[in-house]
């Protein structure tokens, strides 16, 4: 079944760092790490090991990572000439930034070899500005890779004009950067896994998995798919977006589905409804 598309935004939300140009805290920046804080900086030699307390900052270039407690593990350079911080670790109210992205949490571990953060504790939360990422379990923000995942009761949020917003749901969030011709980070691709729920001002989308790739500009959503807006429905097991052309396909239990030769695409419509 073909259709022109009851949601114009399927999968579309961004979990971006909204075009950046910034590399986050690395062991391959050229530019200095700087640690300051509001109380105390210690240094372990033996632990090789700085800790900062009190509104404690490391930062970058661009990135930064502040949290009320920071512990900074370096290693020694070559006949003990010179430092290299290559983790940093934050606790409470801690908050990431990249240029215009902030992620907040309440503990950070910053891998500066992988580029990875991973971000734990209560109300974990990325703002850029054009969208706010939710979370229950953890970020993994692979920063220089250009990789994030949102894992636990994720929802990505994007505000529309005139108050309303778009949303999406599912278990595991997970979105993949690339540089653009300009060198930018833009998106690539972007997964749902688990339990898709996909709300707009007039339409909800639901599934098991959807992915959406840049380079096509096509969305599609698979398990048991189910489109409502208002009193109307569309049901199929697949349903396939061209975000170009508009047009949305319904498929039902064809042999690109989990259950091939089941299920039948099923549309009803209320007389005088929209």
């Amino acid at each position: 079944m073909k259709c022109k598309p009851f949601f114009i935004l399927i999968l579309l939300l961004t979990l971006s760092t909204a075009n950046t140009h910034a590399q986050g805290l690395s062991t391959n920046s050229k530019e200095p790490l700087e640690i300051t804080a509001d109380g105390t900086l210690e240094w372990l030699r033996g632990e090789k090991l700085f800790v900062a307390t009190k509104n404690a900052r490391a930062s970058q270039g661009d990135a930064s990572v502040e949290g009320q407690r920071l512990s900074a593990h370096y290693r020694e350079g070559k006949n003990s000439n010179g430092m290299q911080i290559w983790k940093v670790t934050a606790d409470t109210n801690v908050i990431l930034k990249n240029r215009d992205t902030a992620v907040y949490g309440q503990n950070a571990v910053y891998d500066l070899d992988q580029g990875l953060a991973t971000m734990t504790g209560d109300n974990l939360k990325m703002v850029s500005p054009d969208q706010t990422v939710t979370a229950q379990d953890k970020f993994e923000y692979w920063v220089t890779d250009g990789r994030v995942n949102a894992i636990g009761n994720a929802q990505v949020t994007r505000p529309k004009i005139g108050g309303a917003a778009d949303t999406l749901r599912a278990n595991k969030i997970s979105a993949v950067l690339k540089k653009n011709a300009a060198g930018e980070q833009v998106l690539h691709s972007l997964e749902a896994i688990g339990n898709v729920v996909i709300i707009t001002p007039t339409e909800t989308v639901t599934g098991a998995y959807g992915i959406y790739k840049a380079d096509t500009n096509i969305a599609e959503l698979t398990g048991g798919v189910k489109i409502l807006r208002g009193p109307n429905t569309l049901e199929g097991q697949r349903a396939v977006v061209n975000l170009s052309t508009n047009i949305s396909t319904i498929h039902g239990g064809d042999d690109q589905t989990a259950a091939p030769g089941t299920g039948r695409v099923r549309a009803t419509f209320y007389p005088g409804s929209e």
